[in-house]
């Protein structure tokens, strides 16, 4: 390929990227517009693209809610713990079945491996029994274990690949200029892994708070609903409904998410051994 057509083909593709980029983008964007969108304007059968009369009425009703700030925390609640226990245990166990070699090592893998293959819908029964004897139900700890049951076995397969990507060797130099072995992990091993406990992170916190069905299962007590919970009931509380709350709700519910992003990308795009061979 000539180098005049390697420059063409690039700003194709580049263009083409852009377009995928707007397409994936709109439903966003829609979504934030018509939260600061008033009733006429929504409801004209022509699209409003530019909120230009936009208003915060919207998004100061979904506030002033007193139900959705007992589901913000509730959300808030169960997320924080999920990310925390599945990053926890997820570490361990990957670290367990990269670094050693033990009896049942593989037939772990090979459990992990089948556990994401089970349905989620098929565990419902099952899991509210367990619950329910357990006292659970309607729980925030009781809804953070379920959702680090189903997240785990992704978590673990993710921070295996983490942690195998990072040499050995590097310890065990560390360890020949006089670190311990737990020292060597700890000042050598576990900065590096930092992207992969943050990539599993970013997974864990939006499986955490954007998941319905399970906290559907758990959360019956209209007093105890997570906000997605919290979303379907602002839909189903009136005959007509209210697109500007609903839009508003959710362009709300989001910002959590695209905050958490925003804290630890730089963490993403760094790379997984940058600064190994320092010094």
């Amino acid at each position: 390929m000539t180098p005049r057509r390697g420059v063409l083909a690039g700003r194709l593709w580049g263009a083409v990227a852009v377009v995928v980029g707007l397409l994936w983008a709109f439903p966003i964007y829609w979504m934030v517009s018509s939260a600061f969108l008033p009733t006429n304007a929504l409801r004209r059968p022509d699209p409003t693209f530019f909120p230009v009369d936009g208003t915060l009425s919207n998004v100061r009703r979904v506030l002033a809610d007193p139900t959705f700030l007992a589901s913000f925390r509730v959300s808030l609640a169960v997320t924080a713990l999920t990310l925390v226990a599945a990053l926890l245990f997820a570490f361990l166990a990957a670290l367990a079945i990269s670094r050693y070699r033990f009896r049942g090592r593989r037939s772990f893998v090979l459990t992990v491996l089948v556990v994401q293959m089970i349905p989620a819908e098929a565990l419902f029964i099952s899991q509210y029994r367990t619950l329910d004897e357990w006292g659970l139900v309607n729980q925030v700890t009781g809804l953070a274990l379920v959702y680090v049951a189903a997240i785990l076995p992704f978590t673990i397969w993710m921070l295996r690949g983490f942690v195998a990507g990072v040499p050995v060797e590097l310890e065990e130099a560390a360890m020949v200029d006089g670190l311990s072995r737990t020292g060597a992990f700890f000042r050598i091993t576990f900065p590096l892994l930092a992207p992969g406990l943050v990539a599993s992170g970013v997974y864990g916190f939006l499986q955490a708070w954007n998941e319905y069905t399970l906290g559907l299962v758990v959360m019956t007590d209209p007093a105890r609903r997570t906000l997605p919970l919290w979303l379907q009931g602002l839909v189903e509380a009136n005959r007509a409904t209210d697109w500007r709350l609903v839009m508003a709700g959710s362009a709300v519910i989001a910002l959590p998410v695209i905050g958490f992003f925003l804290l630890v990308q730089h963490r993403l795009t760094s790379g997984l051994v940058a600064g190994a061979v320092k010094g």
